[in-house]
């Protein structure tokens, strides 16, 4: 049940990290900062530039620096995984309620979430033991982000003090007016083909070069999907696990190792 203090906006005390992986200029991350600033204590320190598609990866090879910029964002020369690692064992002396990652440009649904800059800065903050949530468009463009924003607040308004602690929730949101976005599905992860091949080109010097092509159309897009909510006009809520154990073949394997 919400508390009082919830139901009138503000959620005493509430710390926020805000992360993502379209970097500190994104409007989805402005927006979202926007929209959580009346309601919580928030801190910003996301990538300098886009590093969409970073997935879970750190910056092992070299030293990272952090900046700030005008309106007060931290922006780090690294991944979303980065900023927000660096952020919890570095730059903040405490640890945040939440950790909150996006509002990404484009969906991350299905088996994109592997790849996901946007959720991985969401993970980073669960494996610390904080409740995350990854946010994102579900097309691309920004159509409606403040929308989306106001949407997401919402959610956080509602749910935070319900949050299993910790959680990871992957959050779909379609490009839509705030009045039409009024229901919520919890839903699985839906499935890709494969992606497309890869587009061969040549450099101005005649090498060849190999730009990663788009995602695989929809394979598992059915009912209870992420994919069929928001097509559907239902923002998707997807909780998410690290545990990558196929637990079904583990006892075969065992039986077959002995």
């Amino acid at each position: 049940m919400r508390s009082a203090a919830i139901a009138s906006g503000k959620i005493p005390c509430m710390r926020i990290l805000i992360s993502n992986d379209d970097g500190y200029l994104a409007p989805g991350i402005n927006a979202l900062a926007s929209a959580l600033a009346p309601i919580a204590d928030i801190v910003v320190v996301a990538p300098d530039s886009n590093r969409s598609g970073a997935s879970n990866s750190l910056s092992l090879d070299r030293p990272l620096s952090v900046q700030q910029a005008a309106n007060g964002f931290y922006f780090v020369n690294g991944t979303p995984s980065d900023c927000v690692h660096v952020a919890l064992t570095a730059l903040l002396d405490y640890k945040p309620d939440l950790v909150v990652s996006g509002i990404n440009n484009g969906p991350n649904m299905g088996d994109d979430t592997l790849y996901s800059g946007t959720v991985a800065a969401a993970t980073e903050g669960f494996l610390f033991g904080i409740p995350a949530i990854a946010f994102s468009q579900g097309a691309y463009g920004w159509e409606h982000i403040d929308d989306a924003a106001r949407h997401a607040r919402d959610i956080i308004q509602r749910y935070y003090e319900t949050l299993p602690r910790p959680c990871l929730w992957n959050v779909n949101i379609p490009n839509r007016p705030y009045e039409q976005l009024n229901v919520l599905a919890a839903t699985r992860l839906g499935r890709r083909h494969q992606s497309e091949p890869v587009i061969k080109a040549k450099d101005p010097r005649g090498r060849d070069i190999y730009w990663i092509g788009p995602p695989g159309a929809c394979k598992d897009a059915g009912e209870g999907t992420d994919f069929h909510a928001v097509a559907h006009g239902r923002t998707s809520i997807t909780p998410l696990q690290v545990d990558l154990t196929h637990t079904t073949q583990l006892d075969a394997l065992a039986k077959a190792l002995a």
